[in-house]
């Protein structure tokens, strides 16, 4: 994983305006290439100051950008914020949320010195509930009908993991 930089302009233009994924980042509209430039200059503000982090996940050995991993709703008291993690559509399901997860544990507990991570996965979402339960996060509610999709509603599952129980 690394920081974001101005060449990444393209591929997130291309990962945030993918229909597909707007319902899990609360959109529904695309985003222009002008936004996401003005939010490139500025993505390198500090994680404490901003209570977000945006890492871009890299494929070895070629560094092509795959996804993001997102931190977000930072709270420096209570030591803990949600995750995100959004991979292009051709690179689903190979590994790299795994492999970024398994990176993100112990720079959040011993670098970030948080003391949790949390994040909120569609019920129907079976593949990132797999993935967020092999990395520890433990399930600790549902909200019911909390994501709305074209035609119903979906309950969404909320999993937690506290960073100092994993051995990271």
């Amino acid at each position: 994983m690394r920081a974001l930089e101005a060449s990444d302009l393209e591929f997130l233009y291309a990962l945030e305006n993918d229909p597909a994924i707007w319902g899990v980042s609360d959109t529904l509209a695309p985003v222009s290439r002008y936004s996401l430039k003005q939010y490139l200059e500025h993505a390198s503000a500090d994680f404490h100051e901003v209570r977000q982090l945006r890492l871009v996940i890299c494929a070895a050995p070629d560094g092509r950008a795959v996804g993001t991993l997102d931190l977000f709703g930072f709270e420096p008291l209570h030591q803990r914020a949600g995750v995100g993690i959004t991979l292009l559509a051709p690179e689903r399901r190979q590994g790299f949320a795994r492999a970024a997860l398994a990176l993100l544990l112990p720079y959040a507990r011993h670098t970030l010195r948080l003391h949790q991570l949390f994040c909120t996965v569609a019920a129907a979402n079976t593949a990132s509930l797999r993935l967020f339960r092999a990395a520890g996060f433990r399930r600790v509610g549902v909200r019911r009908e909390w994501l709305r999709t074209p035609d119903s509603w979906q309950d969404a599952v909320e999993l937690q993991c506290l960073l100092g129980l994993q051995g990271n």
